[in-house]
């Protein structure tokens, strides 16, 4: 029995480049930096999060076109929920406030650095940063 969707004739299906990820959501980010991006096909980039002051990473999350805009325009930290399906400002509702200082797109294009002056706790959790949880290295040869 053919597969569904399987080529009839036996020819060469034609190989091409995946297309990529485009934004999924109207933005208004400048042109010449969404070209830089590569996304997710959810049409994501992660942001990792620094603290200004200190250089400790305080957390991770998604952002798409529009929160990169809104984040660059703004000057606050404009995230994607993902479980939520909505942008969200950090600190909107919890009071603990991103300030952007800086924002810096990595050499591949698939990440953000974005450099903030933290108010209160970067993690849900309650926490300063939401890596605190330090986990056991065994087996590693430092120099």
């Amino acid at each position: 029995m053919p597969v569904p969707d399987a080529p009839v004739t036996g020819a060469p299906v034609p190989v091409s480049e995946p297309p990529v990820p485009g934004p999924s959501r109207p933005s208004q980010l400048d042109p010449a930096v969404a070209a830089r991006l590569r996304r997710t096909a959810d049409g994501l980039v992660a942001a990792v999060v620094r603290d200004h002051d200190s250089g400790e990473v305080l957390m991770v999350a998604w952002m798409d076109d529009e929160a990169l805009h809104r984040t660059l325009t703004t000057g606050r930290a404009t995230y994607w929920s993902r479980s939520r399906q909505e942008y969200w400002v950090k600190g909107a509702t919890s009071g603990h406030h991103q300030y952007v200082r800086s924002v810096a797109l990595d050499c591949d294009g698939d990440a953000l650095l974005v450099t903030v002056q933290q108010v209160g706790a970067a993690c849900h959790t309650g926490h300063r940063t939401c890596f605190f949880e330090e986990l056991p290295v065994t087996g590693a040869d430092a120099p």
